[in-house]
């Protein structure tokens, strides 16, 4: 490992490394299973189920995506209770009782009850309207669908799980809103998150689109970092709307998508070339479907969209730089929080690659090193 940078805290990187690694197995862990149990439900539960199913189609369609969802389950409690509440527990993260977790954990179940069927259906519509382009009228429909959840997520699904109450401190949204006017974004407010409710950790965004866009800080946030270190957060997020990274991000994950909708349906043809002859050949295909499509996105798409996302945030990191003239706050707030939240600094060229959507905090730190060295030449 490289000489740690002096604003980091080398227990805390030690401790960051030991949380990392633990988190990774489970994740892997569970993915395995995941694939696992996807794999057995293709074997011998998918054809049977059919024959048993109501023949309405889409009372058909409706249980059979809520039984193929509710199988592993129990795996999935199981993992997230470890990572998501023992885990965080064990590194001094978590501030819920089980209570508090299990409820969150139920209304993520109500939602993916809710939302998978409703993007299944998307796909199935792509199917019946051109069962040989439907990959292509798939990825398009994602550009719309990603655009509205994108719009309505501050809105709709955020409020299930926190509070969100206008920030009173004038002195504090009056210094982020020169930022954001100096970048000429409008916004319809800033908002506290009640963070702290869940967790230690702190975060900080830019929700919504259009009239939807709004800035939140966590409380964790704003109790931790000084206004100066804020306004270097805010101006990072700033620099994704200058830059038009959502935009961009939403067009190039749809076509990344369209490659794996392609490279799923040449899949399936060679395992099960009448796929798409009958409703409920499509049915029986979908667990299938749902295993192709999702090992190709861990391996190619997610790798590839975390190099972009690299890159945008590198381009958000300069902006905020250049526009706030203060890389000592910029160093601080990146440091703090890598210290604060246990993000490893300095990870592994691979798990870097495979799972980081931003540079390492040690990568932004020099980053920050050298904007600040430009700058005393310029001058």
């Amino acid at each position: 490992m490289p000489d740690i940078h002096p604003f980091l805290n080398p227990e805390q990187q030690t401790r960051a490394r030991d949380y990392e690694i633990q988190k990774r197995r489970i994740a892997l862990t569970q993915q395995i299973f995941s694939a696992l149990i996807t794999l057995v439900f293709i074997l011998f539960f998918s054809l049977p189920l059919l024959q048993i199913l109501p023949e309405n189609p889409f009372w058909r369609f409706l249980f059979f995506i809520w039984i193929f969802l509710l199988v592993p389950l129990p795996a999935e409690l199981y993992f997230a209770y470890i990572s998501g509440y023992r885990m965080e527990h064990r590194f001094g993260f978590s501030n819920q009782n089980p209570a508090q977790f299990w409820g969150d954990e139920f209304k993520n179940l109500m939602l993916n009850l809710i939302l998978s069927p409703l993007l299944a259906l998307i796909l199935f519509w792509s199917f019946s309207l051109s069962p040989e382009y439907w990959w292509l009228l798939a990825a398009a429909a994602m550009v719309l669908v990603s655009g509205i959840f994108a719009t309505l997520y501050p809105l709709v699904i955020l409020p299930l799980f926190n509070t969100y109450t206008p920030i009173r401190d004038e002195n504090l949204t009056s210094r982020l809103a020169a930022i954001l006017k100096k970048g000429g974004l409008k916004i319809r407010g800033f908002y506290l998150q009640d963070m702290s409710r869940q967790t230690k950790k702190e975060n900080a965004f830019l929700g919504g689109l259009g009239r939807t866009r709004r800035v939140v800080l966590s409380d964790n946030i704003v109790q931790n970092m000084r206004t100066d270190e804020l306004e270097v957060v805010i101006a990072h997020e700033v620099g994704h709307y200058r830059h038009r990274h959502i935009l961009r991000n939403i067009l190039i994950s749809a076509l990344f998508q369209l490659l794996i909708f392609y490279l799923t349906h040449r899949i399936l043809l060679s395992v099960y070339p009448d796929y798409l002859s009958t409703f409920n050949a499509r049915l029986a295909a979908f667990p299938l479907f749902i295993l192709c499509f999702s090992l190709l996105n861990y391996l190619i798409v997610r790798p590839l969209m975390n190099a972009v996302s690299r890159h945008f945030e590198r381009q958000a990191d300069r902006y905020a730089l250049e526009s706030t003239g203060n890389a000592d706050a910029f160093k601080r707030a990146m440091a703090g929080l890598a210290n604060r939240n246990l993000s490893n600094a300095y990870p592994t060229p691979f798990i870097k690659w495979m799972y980081y959507s931003h540079p390492p905090v040690g990568e932004r730190l020099v980053m920050a090193e050298g904007f600040g060295t430009d700058r005393t030449k310029k001058t």
